[in-house]
């Protein structure tokens, strides 16, 4: 059995490893690689061999025998000599209730309120309206309650106790994972966790309880709301199964429209601006309507050089969680015009010695140590 690894290894203990120990490492581990949760290729052999280990290591006879004779054992057998067959550890006392109520359906004992799905709708919005925030309203066609059979999805209210959880809605029922044995809580698969069974649905909603009816739905969407921002509208989502529970609730996810000319990153707006030869050259002044309704001044300096960049303080957008707003910043760009006329190149040729460097080589280098000084 050369091929096993070390127990203590496995479970990345000491030798000198304490019961706690043992039992913390292998909750992390068998949180990390249960094949329920983890995405990794080789979960389930990775689980089997954390049991394993544990399932040795705690035991104080099995572990005694593995810290003298290893995985052969001195028969070839590694569990020769051990009185009790198999493992029977309880799982949900190692990991706890809440660890397997998320593909089990709850806990030892536990019991959960009932509660309809979540919705989740997508709402486009302007950049502009990132800026002040805004009231909007939406159309949609939502599942609401119906008001026939109250939500019960049964003819005239009548349903009868479900027998195979005597009106409970939940069942106990015994999981085998591996060597372990895990107890859990379960909504009845008779009738669908609510204790009864419709006899005579009802036909308006064809026995589910709730039917779609168009609504209006307003929200508020707040100042430097961002993109994939989502607000939850608690209650208004999709009834629980058979008016049986609490709503489930509306998400709305914000989408915020690309910008003519702006980027957003993260309070901040970037934009381009192109500019002649003469304007970085001399300086000038760039005026532009800005998203918060106001005039936007850019002002370039003279000897400014395509790829630098202009700071404009708090004209950005809003932060979400803290007051103030981010920044504009205008990235300087050469603008070389697609056509000249013959006039325009004799004059540009003519100004060749003034706009070229004199040393190409030395301007190459003056310009990469002011790059580093301003990184």
């Amino acid at each position: 059995m050369a091929d096993k690894r070390d127990y203590y290894e496995v479970l990345d203990v000491d030798r000198s490893a304490t019961e706690k120990d043992l039992k913390n490492a292998f909750r992390r581990l068998a949180r990390k690689y249960h094949p329920d949760r983890s995405e990794e290729p080789d979960a389930e052999e990775k689980f089997k061999e954390i049991q394993e280990a544990y399932a040795v290591l705690s035991d104080a006879e099995k572990r005694a025998h593995y810290d003298r004779f290893g995985h052969d054992g001195p028969a070839g057998n590694p569990f020769a000599g051990f009185s009790s067959g198999g493992f029977n550890i309880n799982l949900e006392d190692l990991l706890g209730g809440d660890f397997f109520s998320g593909f089990f359906g709850g806990g030892r004992g536990r019991t959960r309120e009932r509660k309809g799905s979540d919705i989740l709708v997508r709402h486009s919005i302007e950049m502009a309206t990132v800026i002040t925030g805004s009231e909007e309203s939406i159309e949609l066609d939502l599942p609401a309650e119906c008001e026939t059979c109250s939500g019960s999805g049964a003819k005239d209210g009548s349903t009868t106790k479900c027998t195979n959880c005597q009106g409970q809605g939940r069942v106990r029922v015994r999981q085998q994972i591996g060597p372990f044995v895990n107890e859990v809580i379960q909504d009845c698969r008779d009738c669908g966790g609510s204790g009864s069974i419709i006899e005579s649905p009802c036909a308006d909603c064809s026995g589910r309880g709730h039917r779609i009816e168009a609504k209006t739905i307003r929200f508020n969407v707040p100042p430097g709301a961002e993109h994939g921002t989502r607000l939850r509208l608690r209650g208004q989502g999709q009834p629980a199964d058979r008016g049986q529970g609490s709503h489930g609730d509306l998400l709305i996810e914000i989408e915020v429209l690309t910008h003519p000319w702006f980027e957003r990153n993260g309070s901040d707006l970037i934009m381009s601006l192109p500019l002649g030869y003469p304007d970085l050259v001399l300086g000038t002044k760039v005026t532009i309507d800005h998203i918060d309704g106001k005039k936007l001044d850019i002002v370039i300096p003279a000897k400014s050089s395509a790829g630098h960049t202009i700071e404009i303080k708090k004209r950005g957008l809003p932060h979400m969680r803290r007051s103030g707003r981010g920044d504009v910043v205008v990235l300087l760009k050469l603008h070389v015009p697609d056509k000249i006329s013959k006039a325009d190149k004799k004059q540009l040729e003519s100004m060749k010695s003034i706009l070229n460097p004199d040393d190409q080589v030395q301007r190459i280098l003056d310009d990469a140590a002011e790059r580093r000084a301003n990184e």
